[in-house]
């Protein structure tokens, strides 16, 4: 049997993957989770990682025309939505992460030290995809807004940042599972 020491890490990377995964199949595969809605001429269009309401999907868009200027659909922001990519990325080292737990908990503590590193790793890449997709959607609620329309941000933001929090959790409680007791204990005879 391997070690209880890992479990608290282990939760916490499981919770983290789920968030990830829930923000990373936003708007336009998922209506209910977007980054941002805004409404146009009474049709609300809701912006997430792979695009918006009525869009492709893809990875790199440009805001509809109806609701951004030349200045929102500029080479900057345009890049900046080619970035959003990373939370996928973020899910997938939080699930690889997960699967090192996995190995910590009914293994060995090999198992624990990788998932520590992989959180670390998943919490940093976290870290800057939240920075950036609330830097490119709070610019572009306050651009909408200024055009005398109705922006407001989306329950995507809230799920990343709690995923980062719960990669704090993870990495600390992971790390402080590697020293957690790894021995089966011996029957005595």
């Amino acid at each position: 049997m391997g070690a209880g020491a890992a479990a608290p890490g282990l939760f916490f990377t499981f919770a983290a993957m789920v968030l990830l995964i829930f923000a990373s199949v936003s708007v336009p595969t998922w209506d209910s989770i977007y980054f941002l809605s805004a409404d146009a001429g009474g049709g609300e269009t809701r912006f997430g990682v792979f695009g918006y309401t009525d869009s492709s999907t893809r990875v790199g868009w440009f805001f509809p025309s109806d609701l951004a200027d030349s200045r929102l659909n500029g080479t900057l922001f345009h890049n900046l939505t080619f970035v959003l990519i990373l939370i996928p990325i973020s899910a997938g080292l939080s699930g690889i992460a997960f699967l090192f737990g996995l190995c910590g908990f009914a293994y060995h503590r090999a198992g624990t030290v990788f998932m520590t590193l992989v959180s670390a790793l998943a919490l940093l890449v976290t870290l800057v995809a939240w920075v950036i997709e609330m830097v490119l959607f709070g610019v572009a609620r306050d651009r909408i807004r200024d055009r005398g329309l109705e922006a407001n941000f989306g329950n995507a933001n809230w799920l990343v940042l709690g995923a980062f929090i719960a990669l704090i959790c993870a990495f600390f409680a992971s790390a402080c599972g590697i020293f957690g007791s790894y021995r089966s204990r011996r029957a005595a005879y």
